[in-house]
């Protein structure tokens, strides 16, 4: 199987994904709460250009897990 960008990029999300999903189910565990405590990073552009404008909000929130599950995605690529 050929390897390119877009592939690495299905399975970076997909880690990522897996983590959250993982995180969540484990966020009624008091023992792993340092795993699944989430820091939130956004990042907003915006432009008013007269004719055109518009205002994109991406947030992201991460957990170790989710960190985890894109560490663990990666290797799985790699090893294709």
């Amino acid at each position: 199987m050929k390897k390119n960008f877009w592939m690495l990029l299905l399975f970076i999300v997909l880690g990522l994904l897996t983590g959250t999903l993982v995180a969540r189910w484990l966020e009624p565990v008091p023992g792993l709460a340092f795993l699944t405590r989430t820091s939130q990073v956004s990042w907003s552009p915006a432009a008013d250009l007269l004719v055109l404008s518009y205002d994109l909000t991406i947030k992201i929130d991460i957990s170790l897990i989710s960190i985890i599950g894109l560490i663990i995605a990666i290797w799985l690529y790699r090893k294709m």
